[in-house]
């Protein structure tokens, strides 16, 4: 899996583009001035740097080498710093009450694995922490414009509601929308999206 994805990001120009995620950028304003952000699975960095260059304090982690050397890269190119880390997921500590903010942008894991990492998620959020998600539905199956092939990857709105119990949901929807992010992602895409708040 990891040599797959350090295949993807191992050519000169970035897999998924260096514009940051829509649903990120449109949600912004939900996190306060200067917040400890962690980005999950993270690869070349364009939603960290976005951050980075928000006023946030950003750490990445992908298990991916090559991704995270992009990112620093982009980061030097844009001014910003970021700390990485170079952790398969299932591995990664998460410390209780950390973070200000989780983003989890296309990280697709088996269901038994985000199960857990998303009741990790919870649990270091700090009180007022923000959980930001978009991912693939099912239903993304039927196009070929990006995302995984095994539906065991891709969560619905129910699971991910099951799976985040201890958010308080802001915003859940799933639709049909046009993603375009570099040559990775590329056309009409059933997506879910997803804001929680730890009160």
């Amino acid at each position: 899996m990891k040599s797959k994805w350090d295949e993807k990001y191992g050519s000169s120009d970035y897999f998924y583009g260096t514009v940051p995620n829509t649903y990120l950028q449109l949600n912004l304003g939900v996190f306060a001035p200067n917040s400890e952000i962690l980005c999950l699975a993270e690869g070349e960095g364009r939603n960290a740097v976005f951050l980075a260059k928000s006023g946030h304090r950003v750490t990445a982690i992908d298990f991916s080498s090559v991704g995270l050397e992009k990112l620093e890269s982009l980061a030097k190119l844009n001014g910003v710093e970021i700390a990485t880390i170079c952790q398969d997921i299932r591995d990664f500590r998460f410390e209780r009450d950390r973070w200000d903010a989780v983003i989890s942008i296309w990280c697709h894991l088996p269901s038994s694995l985000r199960t857990v990492v998303h009741g990790d998620v919870v649990r270091s959020l700090k009180s007022g922490g923000v959980f930001l998600l978009e991912a693939y539905t099912p239903e993304q199956l039927m196009f070929a414009t990006g995302g995984p092939k095994d539906v065991d990857l891709l969560p619905t709105l129910h699971d991910l509601r099951r799976e985040l119990e201890g958010l308080t949901e802001k915003f859940g929807r799933e639709l049909r929308r046009e993603v375009r992010e570099g040559s990775g992602h590329r056309g009409e895409s059933a997506v879910v999206q997803f804001l929680g708040v730890k009160l």
